[in-house]
């Protein structure tokens, strides 16, 4: 079973940076596509960005590319979010997912998922 462990998360002022960690238990971490999704009060989920197995490519929702970057270390079974230039929309619980799924195909099906870390951008 594999476990997925959030931090990170905190209080930021607008403009602001963080970087969000999903630490992922289990020795088939590096077989996995990661990713982050986020969930805002009262509003759907919405995916955040994805990374390959390989961390050779990596897709994220078009209103965040540029100020949200993902990577991954698979040595310490690591997969990161820094996020820039922070705004008061991207308020949300970010959640971290692991799965065996074709991201490169456009296929997000993740098969894990943690449980989440608070964001919270002040203006």
């Amino acid at each position: 079973q594999v476990q997925l462990v959030e931090s990170g998360g905190g209080l930021v002022q607008a403009g602001g940076s963080l970087r969000l960690s999903c630490a992922a238990s289990g020795p088939t971490f590096s077989s996995f596509a990661m990713g982050w999704y986020r969930q805002a009060p009262g509003k759907e989920r919405e995916f955040v960005a994805t990374i390959t197995w390989s961390g050779g490519s990596t897709y994220y929702a078009d209103s965040l590319k540029g100020r949200f970057t993902i990577s991954r270390d698979n040595a310490k079974n690591t997969v990161y979010l820094q996020m820039n230039s922070l705004k008061p929309e991207d308020t949300a619980v970010y959640y971290c997912v692991a799965g065996y799924t074709n991201v490169d195909s456009g296929e997000y099906d993740y098969d894990y998922w943690g449980q989440g870390t608070q964001v919270t951008v002040s203006s």
